[in-house]
């Protein structure tokens, strides 16, 4: 059997869907562990870039001998300006804002706010960026996802007013699911190579987040735990966090990006908010009240509306490119 692109968007698919669904429920985990956030965040860049550094080194190599730019002292395979936008985007500014606002809010809302907006965020962005038409299925699938958020994220925002900080988790979701979102469109518009792509922005938080983590602890501005975690926390946290959701998963994604686009990608990813609310219940015992199950179904059809409506897009387009290839034979013919 042939392993096609479209297949192997798909299977990109599934990966993605499961790493994705475990980010979400190990981060909520973690955050009642001995690690702080930007101990995990720093965690995730290491154990990612024991894999990556070296290899980004060779397609490094490859590249300069082929003519292209890299950057980071070679260390790179993509130009600077790439490097830095999908770096910041994709890698550096995501993670921190991720692991900081499970300290604040549920792995539920996590599961809906994080995977549930990306279609919001991704579709404006393509709209602005690589002028995608949003077509009327796509616009009541955004409205529907809107709707899910504000039934999840609107009683914690309400909740601020008498002191309680889940609204700080609920926004600091929705951040990182913008910055994620740019990163998708960063790298539809440019074409990047799933690989290449993760290498750069892994190496890119290697350069700069590494030292500046180790500066900011050194002078005694950021509280730091990692003295004080077991060995098998910090082991963990690099594996899963660092080989598991930025080299499998990272290269998966952009691999969908690539097959579906970023907007049906983002969309393809309508099994998360379920699935990680429900481990989050089955596995952390967190509550799964009526807001939020509201929220996850207006949600989860939100997303599944964007599908069909750009699947029913594609198989008309194709009938019509068809209808009048079938209107061309028959004239020459004639």
């Amino acid at each position: 059997m042939r392993f096609t692109a479209r297949r192997k968007g798909i299977a990109a698919a599934v990966v993605t869907v499961a790493i994705w669904t475990g980010f979400i429920v190990i981060g909520r985990a973690s955050a009642g562990l001995t690690l702080l956030p930007f101990d995990i965040a720093l965690l995730r860049v290491l154990g990612a870039g024991a894999v990556l550094l070296p290899w980004g080194w060779v397609l490094a190599r490859r590249a300069a001998a082929a003519g292209q730019a890299t950057s980071l002292l070679g260390f790179s395979p993509l130009p600077p300006r790439q490097t830095v936008l999908t770096g910041l985007s994709g890698g550096l500014v995501y993670a921190v804002l991720a692991y900081a606002g499970f300290f604040f809010a549920p792995a539920a809302h996590a599961s809906v706010l994080m995977p549930g907006s990306l279609p919001l965020w991704t579709t404006l962005l393509a709209a602005a960026l690589l002028a995608e038409r949003i077509t009327p299925a796509r616009a009541l699938g955004l409205a529907c996802i809107v709707a899910g958020d504000l039934l999840v994220g609107g009683a914690s925002l309400l909740g601020a007013f008498s002191g309680g900080e889940l609204w700080k988790g609920d926004v600091i979701f929705m951040a990182a699911a913008f910055c994620w979102s740019v990163y998708s469109v960063l790298a539809r518009r440019y074409g990047l190579d799933p690989v290449r792509a993760t290498v750069a922005i892994t190496v890119f938080a290697c350069f700069t987040y590494v030292p500046a983590f180790a500066l900011a602890v050194g002078a005694g501005g950021l509280p730091t735990r990692l003295a004080q975690a077991p060995w098998g926390e910090i082991a963990f946290q690099a594996l899963f966090q660092g080989v598991g959701s930025v080299v499998v998963s990272g290269i998966a994604f952009v691999q969908m990006v690539r097959a579906f686009g970023p907007v049906r990608s983002t969309m393809l990813t309508a099994l998360v908010p379920g699935l990680s609310a429900l481990a989050a219940v089955l596995l952390l015992g967190e509550p799964l009240g009526g807001n939020l199950l509201a929220g996850l179904a207006l949600v989860t059809a939100g997303i599944l509306f964007g599908v069909r409506g750009a699947t029913q897009k594609r198989a008309a387009s194709a009938c019509q490119t068809g209808a009048v290839g079938q209107k061309d034979t028959e004239r020459l013919a004639a």
